[in-house]
């Protein structure tokens, strides 16, 4: 599943290449992929045609692009203020959920070729790009990831809602979402104190995305091998400095999955424009069963977790005699 250095990446591209773009059509190509919209395709379709995307924000692996809050017209002397109308603060926006193998693909036919994606599910027909983009792709293998268009709602701390936010909202279903690491507004003291106040192991409590939001499988696991703790220790026998070193430890390896673009193990997370992250190439922990350890040369232990796996070196993180799974 694509997690935060994954998103934003995707939120980065579509911040430079689709904002200000104006929706002039929108296809449905599987009513399942936009199933959490109400209305169906059709309301999903009406209430975007006509709707100016003004940002890219992201919070956790939530990406939302707000829309104007109405259909942009073309100023007449009837009404020369119908743009400026529409660059008001947005009521709503189109949310997309990356699911297992969710992409979305910014295409320019022209430059691309005429090649379609087999598992292209909607397609939103642009106008006005700022890089000259036809088609904003929602391209989905395995289905678990969704589009809707959903009002916003005041952020509870009055802050902006996410990354690349100026706005202090977000979409209802996202109200419930903790901020993540890289968010300007995340409040350290406040994170490590929810962590410790949770009766959970450590690992949990850090893919519980209402404590903090963003961390997945991957970088959990390398950021607990970075802190040299166990994925089951006990979060409330955690010192607060314990706790802040594997918070530190995460925002670190985040950024520097970020700055490679994500990790892929495969072609079913790509960038905007269709290529692969390079972080897999850096990891210290995750997968590597049974290779050497990069500080002991420990041979790393798998162990099953909440039906996936976590990776430790049993030298370096020592399982806790009384932990939680």
């Amino acid at each position: 599943m694509p997690e935060l250095p994954e998103v934003e990446t995707v939120r980065e591209g579509l911040d430079r290449l689709v904002v200000g773009a104006l929706v002039r059509d929108v296809e449905v190509f599987r009513d399942y992929s936009v199933r959490r919209h109400d209305g169906g395709p059709v309301g999903f379709a009406d209430q975007l045609r006509g709707r100016r995307i003004l940002a890219a924000v992201r919070r956790g692996k939530y990406l939302w692009l707000p829309l104007s809050p109405e259909a942009v017209s073309t100023p007449t002397a009837d009404d020369p203020a119908a743009e400026d109308r529409a660059a008001d603060d947005p009521a709503a926006a189109l949310l997309a959920h990356l699911g297992m193998s969710g992409q979305l693909l910014v295409r320019d036919p022209a430059a691309t070729g005429t090649w379609e994606h087999p598992h292209r599910r909607v397609r939103l027909h642009l106008t006005g790009a700022p890089s000259g983009a036809r088609y904003l792709d929602f391209v989905d293998q395995r289905t678990f990831g969704h589009l809707a268009v959903t009002d916003l709602a005041p952020t509870p701390d009055g802050a902006p809602g996410g990354h690349g936010a100026g706005l202090a909202a977000v979409p209802e279903p996202v109200v419930h979402i903790a901020r993540d690491l890289l968010d300007p507004a995340f409040d350290r003291d406040a994170t490590i104190a929810a962590v410790r106040r949770r009766r959970t192991g450590i690992k949990r409590a850090l893919l519980d995305q209402t404590v903090v939001s963003g961390v997945g499988n991957i970088y959990a696991d390398e950021a607990l091998w970075r802190a040299r703790v166990h994925f089951a220790r006990a979060t409330d026998t955690m010192t607060r400095p314990v706790v802040g070193a594997v918070l530190d430890a995460a925002t670190a390896v985040m950024a520097e999955s970020l700055a490679q673009g994500g990790t892929s193990f495969d072609a079913l997370y790509v960038n905007v424009n269709g290529e692969s992250g390079y972080f897999s190439r850096s990891l210290a922990a995750y997968g590597r069963a049974g290779e050497p350890c990069l500080r002991c040369a420990t041979p790393l232990r798998r162990d099953e977790f909440m039906n996936r796996s976590s990776f430790t070196c049993p030298r370096c993180q020592p399982r806790p005699r009384h932990g939680r799974w």
